[in-house]
């Protein structure tokens, strides 16, 4: 494991404020502060996350590209599960296990897992670390699921990981009672491309649960558990202490596990496990958390603690109370993998702490896409999810009228998603998107209807037509009236509209 960089490796003083603002010598004064503001930030943050990739602008890549996930698609989908580590375990079996060949941070709960993932990834790349994030489900390019360094893996890239591992693959494919799933072979190409590249640390982020998790044949140095709530119930249990059996499944023999705050069920459930297992405990609310926040433009301003002691005026770019809370989660595991308050008494070094938060980027999850009027994407698709992101909209911006666009997939609590968001939405317009998974426009509309009664639902199968008429509304009362819409109900859905709106 790399050394913590002391104060003596920060980087070079960037160029003063003041420097900033004189450079801009055709600019109105006022804007010209505005933007050396803006400027400085970002630079302060570290080098831009990368955006969610586009099609290959190669014909030729693009067409080996679509070869792969043409081929991947053949294969069991990720809701088809048959739930065992058997196939995949052969499969790293045959690999060598390259999964053992790099420390892990593993990463499980209901909901917060990509955006904490994504914050331990920017720590820990602050830190000179060189990383590798496996996360899912993808908002539009499924290279998003491997990321190397921060950075989704180039197409390229992808394509020759999977010609590496697919002779292996159709082994394993003909020794096994089923072949291996499109998650299985995904989860074999990320741990294949984390080891050839090398990474010093890996991020992973379960698919489902935990115990019979595809990613679950690493030991991961560190187990995580976002908040715990009611999803997927007929594949984890009915309660969230029946979830947590499953997901304590990473929680391994002497790791350190950091607990997000649970309910008192599933607390019970991961503590146990923790024992039994000879685990590290570090709890949100206890031995690390949330001191104080408030809202600062583009996100919020942070006073953490954690392991290590107090780190104060940490800025992240994004929206609401629950992103500080896997904030806090994020920096404990960060502590916990270099040692701090165990091997370490001191804390991080609070300058590097804050530029690593400072460039956070998490696409799809409170992301504003579009003003005039203000279009947010969130990805919220379950009742628990909706609920934190209704609040984080009722915080960050001062809508005068929100108008929901919602498609949902027909395996969630459809009826609880609408109900958390219906105190928040002047109208709703239901849609679906093109995944095979959604729920029918006219199926989600009968449910709108009983939440919010018919005359604030309106109907548009296609997602365009959704849009359109969704920001027809939100002008009504006129340019400067405030009115807003917010795009959820699915990762599929925010993936296709920000296509649709231009990102991407």
């Amino acid at each position: 494991m790399s050394d913590i960089p002391g104060e003596n490796d920060q980087p070079e003083p960037l160029d003063s404020f003041d420097e900033i603002i004189d450079a801009e010598t055709t600019r109105d004064p006022d804007l010209a502060v505005i933007e050396a503001g803006s400027r400085t930030l970002r630079t302060q943050g570290g080098p831009p996350q990368a955006d969610i990739p586009g099609r290959p602008e190669d014909p030729e890549v693009d067409a080996a590209l679509r070869a792969v996930e043409t081929e991947l698609a053949t294969r069991w989908g990720e809701t088809k599960l048959e739930p065992s580590v058997t196939r995949i375990a052969a499969l790293m079996d045959v690999l060598g296990d390259p999964q053992r060949t790099y420390p892990s941070i593993h990463i499980t709960g209901t909901n917060g897992k990509t955006s904490t993932a994504r914050m331990i990834e920017a720590l820990l790349g602050a830190f000179d670390l060189r990383t590798g994030r496996y996360t899912s489900p993808h908002v539009q390019s499924i290279t998003e699921r491997i990321s190397l360094d921060g950075a989704p893996i180039a197409a390229e890239r992808f394509v020759e990981t999977y010609a590496d591992i697919k002779p292996y693959v159709e082994m394993v494919d003909a020794q096994q009672e089923y072949r291996l799933s499109f998650f299985e072979v995904l989860t074999g190409m990320a741990y294949a491309a984390f080891a050839d590249a090398p990474v010093d640390v890996a991020v992973v982020e379960v698919g489902m649960g935990g115990s019979w998790d595809a990613t679950n044949v690493i030991d991961g140095d560190v187990a995580v558990v976002t908040p715990i709530d009611l999803d997927h119930t007929d594949r984890l249990g009915e309660t969230p202490g029946a979830i947590a059996g499953e997901k304590a499944g990473i929680v391994k023999q002497g790791a350190t596990v950091v607990l997000a705050q649970q309910p008192v069920d599933a607390a019970q459930v991961l503590l146990k496990k923790a024992v039994d297992v000879n685990a590290t405990v570090a709890r949100e609310g206890l031995e690390f958390g949330v001191v104080a926040r408030q809202v600062a433009v583009g996100g919020q301003l942070m006073t953490l603690r954690g392991l290590g002691g107090e780190y104060p005026e940490v800025y992240l770019p994004l929206h609401g109370a629950h992103q500080a809370h896997n904030a806090a989660v994020a920096l404990a595991a960060v502590e916990a993998f270099f040692g701090v308050g165990a091997q370490r008494p001191e804390p991080l070094d609070i300058d590097t702490v804050r530029k690593a938060f400072a460039a956070v980027a998490s696409p799809g999850r409170m992301e504003v896409v579009r003003r005039s009027p203000t279009v947010v994407l969130d990805a919220a698709h379950n009742p628990a999810g909706a609920r934190v992101t209704a609040e984080a909209v009722g915080e960050a911006f001062q809508f005068s009228r929100l108008i929901g666009v919602v498609g949902a997939s027909g395996d969630k609590n459809v009826r609880g998603l609408l109900e958390a968001f219906e105190p928040v939405f002047a109208e709703v317009v239901v849609t679906q998107n093109s995944s095979h998974r959604a729920m029918d426009a006219d199926e989600l509309a009968a449910i709108a209807v009983e939440v919010f009664g018919e005359d604030r639902v309106q109907v548009e199968p296609r997602l365009p037509d959704a849009l359109e008429a969704a920001i027809t509304l939100a002008e009504e009362e006129g340019e400067f009236a405030g009115g807003g819409v917010l795009v959820t109900g699915s990762v599929i859905t925010v993936g296709e509209a920000r296509l649709l709106l231009g990102r991407g």
